[in-house]
């Protein structure tokens, strides 16, 4: 069965999307449309800007978006997915290409919660770490530890393949967990250059934000399902997928367990629609008996 996955932020590079603005005319309509619904030229950005201009969260994330899903889109009949996942922000590219939110209501949420996590990330310092070649379990008991310490919060926040966990939290909870992992044999535990703890409780005020956009545009059943990140699961409901999408942002990506999940149900060849191959190599890790490659 044929799987199609789209990527998160920080996939994002200068020049993506130019090909096919230049060379196909619904991918040129569709990006000319996003310039007007932003009220900015994002392609401009896209196509010729700076590595920092492209780093700016309003841009970061409609840009992994518009990229992913036209992309997908522009694929024609080829693009026939009997099921489809994204990693955090690439949930919204998901759902999108799926069919439940049109191209429009797609790229608003997504610059909405550009705008929120922003703001969230901005109201107290925070951030991520990555660890390295540890079992998920010893990472979420060291967690749950030096949650207790009054370091602040720290939890899991991406499963992103076996060994390779990503943690949320306040500076001081992120830099002491890090230390004790170090100690229990984790291979590496590096902060990331992230301006927020993303999906960790400390995203609440940007999941209060953007609820209120969710619940007033219109989801509706996909063409296939839907693996969400929330609980792994697949959904084509569309009160479910609301109330999935509105937890997103302080609950943890469980990529790892998604993957399973639809190989579980029959997937064996996944397309990684959008900028970079961070998925491709992700499933690779989680499934080597799997087909996953970009977009031919």
């Amino acid at each position: 069965m044929k799987a199609f996955v789209f990527p998160g932020q920080g996939a994002q590079f200068v020049g993506m999307g130019k090909d096919l603005y230049d060379t196909n005319p619904l991918a040129k309509e569709l990006f000319e449309k996003a310039n007007e619904i932003l009220g900015y030229r994002i392609t401009d950005i896209m196509f010729e800007g700076t590595d920092e201009e492209l780093k700016q969260t309003k841009v970061t994330q409609p840009a992994v978006f518009l990229h992913s899903v036209i992309s997908a889109l522009c694929m024609g009949e080829a693009f026939a997915p009997e099921m489809t996942a994204g990693h955090s922000l690439g949930e919204f590219s998901a759902l999108t290409a799926a069919g439940a939110l049109s191209f429009e209501d797609g790229l608003k949420l997504v610059y909405a919660r550009a705008m929120a996590m922003q703001k969230a990330c901005e109201a107290q310092p925070s951030t991520m770490a990555a660890i390295i070649a540890l079992p998920d379990e010893k990472v979420e008991e060291v967690c749950a530890e030096v949650s207790k310490l009054g370091k602040g919060i720290v939890v899991p926040a991406n499963y992103n393949c076996p060994g390779q966990l990503v943690i949320s939290g306040n500076v001081e909870a992120i830099e002491e967990a890090c230390e004790q992992l170090k100690a229990a044999g984790a291979k590496r535990a590096l902060v990331l250059k992230v301006g927020g703890a993303f999906h960790s409780p400390l995203m609440q005020p940007a999941k209060d934000e953007l609820q209120a956009a969710i619940e007033a545009t219109e989801i509706k059943t996909p063409k296939c399902p839907v693996y969400q990140n929330v609980d792994a699961k697949p959904h084509t409901d569309p009160a479910e997928i609301k109330a999935n999408l509105i937890a997103q942002l302080t609950s943890s990506v469980r990529w790892t367990q998604s993957v399973q999940n639809m190989i579980a149900d029959g997937a064996d060849d996944f397309t990684e629609c959008g900028p970079g191959k961070a998925l491709q190599g992700m499933i690779a890790k989680i499934n080597k008996e799997v087909s996953a490659h970009g977009i031919a």
